[in-house]
């Protein structure tokens, strides 16, 4: 440029002071962006999930009469990174809760139920952690739940997963991913579109589901050798406190 730039109308200054506008007087000093990343208390930026998550909570049962539903707690509901951020940094550690306590991560408007309509013709993959000393669950369910609310468990079309658990056992950790559907050809049962997949051939439901599988293992850093089962809703709730059989394993 052959011309010297008028320096009174670049309306921020090097030194980030006296910032005036073409006529030379002072205007207002907006707010320098800060996000989470910088600053996770002072922040004034947020960036948006594609949708609603809402965060569940089962505390242990304190006798045989106790009602799931109130043992479940619905803890809040956020769309943004800086809401999970804030809200993962007030809450206690998996490692820290007490046997059969449970975290629930789903999206807004549907329950952690085999019973809720959108869940009730799904299943879900999960895994066993039996070395409880060994493994770092706190860590591998933030990645598990980072998985999820930035839909990277699946590819955008696909509209799956539903929602994301951890296990507190006596014996073990346990991990899982629930899914909309098993993969079976549904649409005669009258249900509409709750149960998700029309249209779908039997094998790319089949490949959808092994995807989600597939990138689940890898969230969970699980070696070759180690098998995530996925089974269905309806024969997990028939199986009772036996473990249902699995439909299919990566």
């Amino acid at each position: 440029m052959s011309e010297q730039v008028d320096l009174s109308t670049i309306p921020v200054s090097p030194d980030g002071e006296n910032k005036n506008d073409t006529n030379g007087s002072q205007t207002e000093e907006v707010p320098k962006p800060i996000t989470v990343f910088h600053d996770k208390e002072n922040f004034n930026v947020k960036h948006p999930l594609s949708c609603r998550w809402t965060l569940w909570f089962t505390k242990p049962a304190s006798g045989k009469g106790d009602n799931w539903n109130d043992l479940l707690k619905k803890v809040i509901t956020f769309e943004s990174v800086e809401e999970f951020w804030g809200i993962y940094n007030n809450i206690a550690p998996v490692s820290e809760l007490a046997v059969k306590s449970d975290y629930h991560l789903f999206k807004e408007g549907v329950r952690p139920e085999w019973e809720d309509p959108q869940n009730k013709h799904g299943g879900k993959w999960a895994y066993q952690f039996k070395d409880k000393r060994s493994v770092n669950i706190d860590e591998l369910w933030l990645h598990t739940m980072l998985a999820a609310i930035g839909e990277t468990l699946e590819d955008e079309e696909d509209g799956e997963v539903m929602g994301v658990v951890v296990n507190v056992r006596k014996g073990f950790y346990r991990i899982g991913v629930w899914t909309r559907t098993t993969g079976r050809h549904i649409a005669s049962r009258g249900d509409g579109d709750v149960a998700g997949g029309k249209g779908r051939s039997l094998e790319k439901s089949k490949e959808i589901l092994m995807n989600i599988g597939r990138r689940l293992k890898e969230v969970l850093k699980l070696p070759p050798n180690e098998m995530v089962e996925f089974s269905g809703h309806t024969e997990a709730a028939q199986a009772g406190s036996t473990r249902a059989k699995a439909r299919m394993v990566v």
